[in-house]
């Protein structure tokens, strides 16, 4: 795996600090890791942004791109629109990640909000710069209530497009998941149609980075090199 694409089910839903979690367990196996970020919106010139955080989260040595950035928190495609700024276009996302790939074991591209978020007039998505890539995608959900519909819409998206779905990831499991939750964990395989490749824990991202590296491989399964069991969580989670 060289380009892998994060999207989620939803905005606040624990992307980033997912796609965290998979660059600081690249490193710690001693791969080279990059993070583009396609397009950021609601967020001033000179702010940190999701490539920010994912850096000072993982670690210094991540390369961060960042290819557009609107003031106003909305869609990239209507933010663009409403600034009067060109829109990131998929070419131009499958551009900049295969130039990062050639210099980089992995290339974590992170989109906003879902899957099918308009990043231009023409309705182009994170799946059209998914295909140009030829990349599979990491689906990260919610624990909660509505996550099962989301998680189903985006499996099936994915297979409409022929794209790969690569897991998905629960991107912020709570301190005491209720009855919802518990039952998600057996429920989300089954709509999906690919298992769960791990779970993030809620306010990980406010961890201190140094805990947050070492921690993060017990969040996510093997396929994204860590050492969390899906057998054991939905076990637990049972309890």
């Amino acid at each position: 795996m060289t380009v892998l694409v994060v999207t989620g089910t939803g905005t606040e839903i624990g992307k980033t600090v997912t796609t965290a979690a998979v660059a600081a367990v690249a490193l710690r196996a001693g791969r080279s890791v990059a993070v583009l970020k396609p397009a950021q919106t609601g967020i001033a010139p000179g702010e940190p942004g999701d490539v920010d955080d994912v850096v000072r989260l993982a670690g210094s040595r991540v390369t961060g791109l960042e290819l557009g950035r609107y003031p106003e928190p909305l869609a990239p495609g209507t933010a663009a629109a409403r600034a009067g700024m060109a829109p990131v276009r998929p070419a131009q996302i499958a551009e900049a990640a295969q130039k990062l790939a050639a210099s980089h074991d992995l290339v974590l591209v992170e989109g906003a909000g879902g899957l099918l978020v308009h990043f231009d007039e023409e309705g182009s998505t994170l799946a059209d710069a998914a295909r140009l890539l030829g990349a599979p995608v990491l689906v990260v959900a919610a624990a909660g209530l509505g996550t099962l519909n989301s998680v189903q819409l985006t499996a099936e998206a994915l297979r409409a497009r022929g794209l790969e779905q690569a897991g998905v990831v629960i991107g912020s499991w709570p301190r005491d998941p209720g009855l919802a939750e518990r039952c998600n964990v057996e429920d989300l395989p089954r709509v999906a149609g690919v298992g769960l490749v791990g779970a993030v824990p809620e306010g990980a991202g406010a961890l201190a980075p140094a805990d947050f590296q070492a921690r993060a491989g017990s969040w996510l399964g093997a396929a994204l090199g860590g050492t969390w069991d899906a057998e054991e969580f939905r076990a637990a989670s049972a309890d």
